[in-house]
């Protein structure tokens, strides 16, 4: 048992200063003074001065590596545990990406058991870049509806020179599937969506719904600040179904793509309801810069950091409310991918937690009820790290 006490707490909803209590994985009472009898073993940690947050999910990270766009040296590592925790993230969703040719979801739902096992929270999506999309069992929908990790498809790319240019048909069946696979297995069975480049991205995602009884919310649009015109497109489609930012590659391409933080603002005062909002980091995913040519010529790497950079300029640097700001990372993602035990501060919600002072250093974390960091200092790391 772990009592935080005198806690600002952001649920994300602002619940002023209470008292937590977690047992086991859950959180188990919040109230304005939690007393326990003396002979009970509990761990109590002094809070005054700290604001608490649901821990933060990231759901788009290429957990068991990616990249691979300038050749075989360019493959990208997996994901360490210790970049979730710098991150005050306590859940990852992984995918695989562009090469959905040399490396396989098996993979990437190993990295997700393994991360479990290391006291985090992690789900996945089945597929990739390419349509047809490799999957374990043969078909997309058997994925999500049979294996517990697997939560959707993704990320399934259109508008982009990488991408297999699926047809309209070929994205409704993929997506159609996704949904009756989500259904059968009480997953969200989203199908994520890696946006390119290209003018009128979004016009694929137009056209499938306009030819199919789908709707807009079964799908999950990633990479929407990448340029200035996919953003302000972003700004209508926002308004009818989801939208991702992504965070990790703006320190890399300033020159092209809107800060997370002016875009979150940005997208609700152009009308964009927040609930429709999420932010990504795409971390350990490669950011390559291509010529006009398609030659590459440059190749970077993000981290799950990034989100929380974000955040923390969205409120200190753009005046955006906290608990407006936490919804991107929080709420809004458990709303969408139907991770119902996730993304706020409850009774009987898991014990994702963190805390931290007034420069948003992070005091304290604990994942499952189980403490991962303490007074500023990670208690934990992954198998392999030192």
């Amino acid at each position: 048992m772990i009592l935080f006490k005198n806690c600002n707490v952001y649920a994300p909803q602002h619940l002023g200063k209470k008292d937590v209590l977690l047992a086991g994985t859950k959180i188990v009472a919040i109230e304005d003074s939690i007393d326990l009898p003396l002979n009970l073993s509990c761990k109590i940690i002094n809070a005054q001065g700290l604001i608490m947050t649901p821990g933060l999910i990231d759901a788009h990270v290429h957990i068991a590596g990616a990249g691979g766009e300038g050749g075989p040296a360019t493959r990208t590592p997996e994901m360490q545990l210790s970049h979730m925790l710098e991150a005050g993230v306590t859940t990852v969703i992984g995918c695989l990406g562009t090469d959905g040719m040399t490396r396989n979801i098996e993979s990437v739902l190993m990295k997700v058991k393994g991360l479990r096992q290391e006291g985090v929270s992690a789900w996945m999506y089945t597929g990739a870049y390419q349509i047809p999309t490799p999957t374990i069992t043969g078909d997309v929908g058997r994925d999500v509806s049979l294996i517990e990790e697997i939560i959707g498809v993704g990320e399934v790319a259109i508008s982009d020179h990488r991408s297999s240019f699926p047809t309209t048909e070929e994205l409704i069946r993929l997506t159609e599937h996704a949904r009756v696979g989500g259904m059968l297995g009480g997953k969200a069975g989203i199908v994520n969506i890696h946006m390119g480049d290209a003018k009128n991205p979004f016009l694929p995602l137009y056209k499938a719904v306009e030819i199919s009884e789908l709707k807009f919310t079964q799908f999950m649009p990633t990479h929407v600040n990448r340029n200035d015109y996919i953003f302000e497109d972003a700004k209508e489609y926002g308004k009818k179904g989801y939208i991702d930012i992504t965070a990790s590659s703006y320190p890399y391409f300033p020159q092209y793509e809107i800060k997370p933080s002016k875009a979150i603002v940005e997208l609700v005062q152009a009308g964009v309801p927040i609930e429709h909002i999420t932010m990504t980091s795409d971390a350990c995913g490669s950011l390559p810069d291509f010529d006009e040519k398609g030659n590459l010529i440059k190749l970077e790497m993000g981290y799950p950091k990034s989100i929380l950079t974000e955040l923390i300029d969205t409120v200190l640097e753009e005046k955006f409310p906290l608990e407006q700001a936490l919804k991107v990372l929080t709420s809004n993602v458990a709303d969408i991918l139907k991770l119902k035990q996730k993304g706020r501060i409850e009774v009987g919600k898991d014990g994702d937690v963190v805390l931290f002072n007034d420069k948003f250093d992070i005091i304290h974390m604990a994942a499952m009820g189980q403490m991962m960091v303490e007074e500023g200092k990670a208690l934990r790391k992954g198998s392999y790290e030192r």
